[in-house]
């Protein structure tokens, strides 16, 4: 699985872009900070972060410290956190290799049992929250009113991070009625699809691998299920500049600098001109072929 994410990378950029322009953001914030703090929801395997660590470690004067609050979902099993735990040890490894102080905590429970205390946050450090195509698989309000989403989205508020990096998959898979979502959900993925023809032979052994495992369940989700048990529920990028509004945050403003460098990276990486960048109110928009598919933008409290 790891070999063919691999080798969707190598083909779509959305997710390096991603993962630059999240690392980027936080670093041009924080780049006088003696500790840096990064709470992660949905941290998984950790790969987004050894180039932040690389970054951080050529600092004039010295890396700051690094602590980490990887969150991820319990696993099954007698040891729900060992995979939080794994991902922890293969950063403190990456940390010895380029001499950056190293701190981590790991939480793998429901995310909307958190407290913020769990978070540990300390005085006087750079507190930087990132959240990564992972808050539209909470619910939200059209299925429960106490909804984990909003729940999230208060802990976080609480934390009161320097910077908090939301991306999204860009989408109105949300809606309650059948042929709607089932419309919206045939351009979206028509769209990845199509990506994936121009740039991957359609029986490459990684490909098949990672239509079944990642996108035919998520189309299996948004179609066959509803209420609970639909758990695939992304909205447009400007549903969640409402929402992220509704619940006390506001945008930060974006650095051209940091753009630049995206669509350069862009430009280098990606060889097909049907790939999108583009900037829509403080939110970097990628796509294909004019439609949006991913967006990202950063918030502090206000």
């Amino acid at each position: 699985m790891i070999k063919a994410y691999h080798v969707y990378a190598s083909v779509c950029p959305f997710e390096k872009i991603t993962v630059m322009f999240a690392n980027k953001s936080i670093y041009s914030l924080a780049e006088n900070a003696e500790t840096i703090h990064i709470i992660d929801f949905g941290i998984r395997y950790g790969f987004k972060w050894p180039s932040l660590i690389s970054e951080i470690s050529r600092r004039p004067g010295g890396p700051p410290k690094l602590r980490f609050t990887g969150i991820d979902q319990p696993q099954p099993g007698f040891r729900p956190e060992e995979r939080v735990l794994e991902t922890g040890r293969r950063l403190e490894n990456y940390c010895k290799r380029f001499n950056v102080p190293f701190e981590f905590n790991a939480i793998a429970r429901k995310w909307d049992t958190i407290r913020i205390e769990d978070l540990k946050i300390e005085k006087n450090e750079f507190v930087a929250v990132k959240c990564m195509f992972q808050l539209e698989h909470l619910l939200d309000e059209s299925v429960v009113l106490d909804n984990p989403r909003d729940g999230v989205l208060r802990l976080i508020k609480k934390a009161n991070p320097d910077i908090f990096v939301h991306s999204i998959v860009n989408g109105s898979h949300d809606v309650p009625f059948f042929v709607s979502r089932f419309r919206e959900a045939l351009f979206h993925y028509s769209a990845v699809f199509d990506m994936l023809d121009s740039n991957l032979d359609r029986e490459d052994p990684s490909r098949l691998m990672f239509e079944k495992e990642l996108f035919g369940q998520e189309i299996m989700n948004i179609i066959a299920c509803e209420g609970c048990e639909r758990i695939e529920r992304p909205q447009t990028f400007k549903q969640w500049q409402l929402h992220n509004m509704r619940i006390g945050f506001r945008l930060l403003p974006l650095n051209q600098r940091v753009i630049d460098r995206l669509k350069k990276r862009l430009r280098d990486d990606a060889h097909n001109t049907n790939f999108m960048l583009e900037v829509d109110g403080d939110w970097v928009l990628q796509g294909w072929k004019g439609r949006i598919l991913h967006a990202s933008s950063c918030w502090i409290p206000a």
